[in-house]
């Protein structure tokens, strides 16, 4: 009797320990005591300057809810995001413009995520002193055509460009909506990486021109720089839904295929109603109210 009950406990505590590595096995599981799913991976969101301060803090509220899920977010720029998300380099890449735009027929292998929509402006150094554009006029300063303010109704101050790499989706999308599909002169002004470098430099020079995300133009960086209306649209989340402002884009998420795991809980936590209040807040428009 003693030999076979002293079996059965064996027989049960080994059942428990093979049913304690299975629950501990994989990347998702459930809390044993809330019954809430679990995610244990590391993963990289990387691209868009644009986006990346929406992702960094969505991320941030993410982790307090699942804390042992680690969100790495960089930019680099959406050509960035996009080619190395389809290499394998990264699971999400972020991305102002559509990846058949850098792709071509390997677009095909990714999966398109429109998490929002961002709105952008043409914006100056505030001794500038107009405050509204024309597409033409705009299309003028950056061909290289129109190189004075006095040209377009300002004072008599040398225009100085601040543009964005060719990798850049918010450089892309300028070119498909303000700039008519013509490209910008070559050589022509400086350079900056990000949104956040355009904003500062375009502070710190006089007469400089540039666009950036409306997501940077909140607080105080709005009150040291100067938005213009572009063919005397105000540059705003209501004028885009209503369909009468053009510089906007959707924000993309790529995964190369499906996505899974903690990369798909985190796209569906971007595109949640929990994370609205965070897109509007921020400056992005939520995708449902885009046309």
């Amino acid at each position: 009797m003693y030999k076979k009950g002293l079996k059965v406990i064996v027989a049960a505590l080994t059942i428990t320990a093979i049913g304690g590595i299975f629950a501990g096995c994989g990347n998702k599981n459930a809390d044993s005591q809330s019954g809430k799913e679990q995610y244990t991976e590391t993963i990289t969101a990387l691209g868009s300057t644009a986006l990346q301060k929406l992702v960094e803090q969505a991320a941030n509220n993410f982790k307090q809810k699942y804390p042992e899920a680690t969100i790495n977010v960089q930019g680099g720029g959406s050509g960035a995001g996009i080619n190395q998300v389809l290499e394998g380099s990264v699971e999400i890449g972020n991305s102002d413009i559509f990846a058949e735009e850098k792709l071509k027929d390997r677009s095909k292998e990714l999966v398109d995520h429109k998490v929002c929509g961002i709105g952008f402006a043409v914006v100056v150094n505030k001794d500038v002193n107009i405050d509204s554009i024309t597409s033409s006029q705009i299309q003028d300063i950056f061909t290289g055509k129109v190189t004075n303010w006095k040209e377009v109704g300002g004072k008599d101050l040398p225009i100085n460009i601040i543009n964005r790499p060719k990798s850049s989706g918010t450089r892309t999308t300028f070119k498909n909506t303000v700039m008519g599909g013509k490209d910008e002169k070559d050589g022509l002004g400086t350079i900056q990486d990000s949104n956040g470098s355009v904003g500062k430099a375009i502070e710190s020079t006089s007469g400089a021109i540039s666009y950036l995300a409306l997501s940077y133009l909140t607080g105080e960086s709005k009150n040291n720089l100067k938005v213009l209306k572009i063919d005397g649209i105000d540059a705003t989340n209501e004028n885009i839904a209503a369909g009468k402002y053009k510089f906007w884009s959707y924000e993309h998420m790529y995964t190369k295929g499906e996505a899974k795991g903690l990369s798909k809980a985190f796209i569906d936590y971007m595109m949640s109603k929990e994370n609205e209040e965070l897109i509007l807040k921020l400056g992005y428009i939520p995708a449902d109210r885009l046309k």
